[in-house]
């Protein structure tokens, strides 16, 4: 089997490649659009891709000749979507219109992540098969390339996450490490209590990947952590796992920050399918937080 990642020095990218590594025998590809890979694993070929460049995807395509493509590349910054909407769209929905094409050319199958920011956030936590409305450009962005994997005449499958958070080598901030940064140098943040979702783990998305890849599945999977709380009650879990001074975490609304994009409030994924199907079995709050401490080895 011949695999091929995309985004590879993202969080994500970095916890999909070590587990088919460790998991699979599978011929790797990995790329990102550094020239360079500085990630120190042994096993896989590594050479640089920009998604959006539709010439060398399908050149890289039709030479490896991947039985599987796994895209963790995207423009993730919800903010920064709707500011430089031509870039969100550039990367999150042609770069992966791109791989659609070149996957029907080899007759690969496309796994691609997704998000609960394709949801309004008025009745979550949503399951598979509830109806989007996007209420940010991101989440527009996210569903209109499902929209194009759907409509691509591919095999795929596509997996929904919220709050994805972890550890990995240079790479850029999730909540989780935002939160550690900020409270392990005794600033003072504020944290939102409207808004309700699972926080996913990396390493519970990665596994449910590679088990869509063993067991050959396709379509639509949820994957979520087990425990549905506050992004407030979330940052007082990790502050009291860390002995950070909680009283460093200041509540507040959503619509106190003024964010540039408005945000889903009552959202989260329901992940029963992915559980029956996969064997995912998500870490809940705690447990996340305390493997997280675990991998940042302080």
């Amino acid at each position: 089997m011949r695999v091929l990642i995309t985004g590879c020095h993202g969080l994500l990218g970095q916890k999909v490649l070590k587990v088919f590594l460790k998991s699979t025998s599978a011929e790797i590809l990995a790329t990102a659009k550094e020239p360079k890979t500085f990630l120190d694993l042994k096993g896989f070929d590594y050479t640089m891709l920009d998604i959006t460049n539709r010439s060398d995807v399908k050149n890289l395509v039709v030479y490896f000749n991947p039985d599987v493509i796994v895209n963790t590349a995207a423009y993730t910054n919800v903010d920064g979507c709707e500011l430089n909407r031509e870039l969100a769209w550039r990367v999150n929905v042609e770069g992966v219109r791109n791989l659609v094409h070149s996957a029907r050319r080899v007759d690969a199958k496309l796994i691609h992540i997704s998000t609960d920011y394709i949801f309004d956030g008025k009745n979550g936590p949503y399951d598979e098969n509830a109806i989007p409305n996007p209420i940010n450009y991101y989440g527009r962005t996210k569903l209109a390339s499902e929209n194009e994997i759907k409509i691509g005449g591919i095999r795929f499958a596509i997996l929904r996450t919220n709050v994805l958070y972890g550890v990995g080598k240079n790479v850029k901030s999730n909540f989780a490490l935002w939160l550690y940064n900020k409270l392990s140098s005794g600033e003072k943040i504020k944290v939102v209590t409207d808004q309700i979702g699972n926080p996913t783990y990396v390493d519970d998305l990665a596994f449910a990947i590679l088990k869509v890849v063993e067991f050959d599945k396709e379509g639509i999977y949820n994957v979520g952590g087990r425990d549905f709380v506050s992004r407030y009650d979330f940052a007082l879990k990790l502050a009291e796992i860390f002995s950070f001074d909680h009283e460093l975490i200041i509540p507040v609304k959503t619509s106190e920050l003024n964010q540039v994009a408005p945000r889903p409030l009552k959202s989260g994924l329901i992940t029963l399918k992915a559980e029956a199907e996969l064997g995912l079995k998500p870490y809940g709050v705690e447990d996340g937080i305390r493997q997280f401490k675990f991998e940042l080895d302080v």
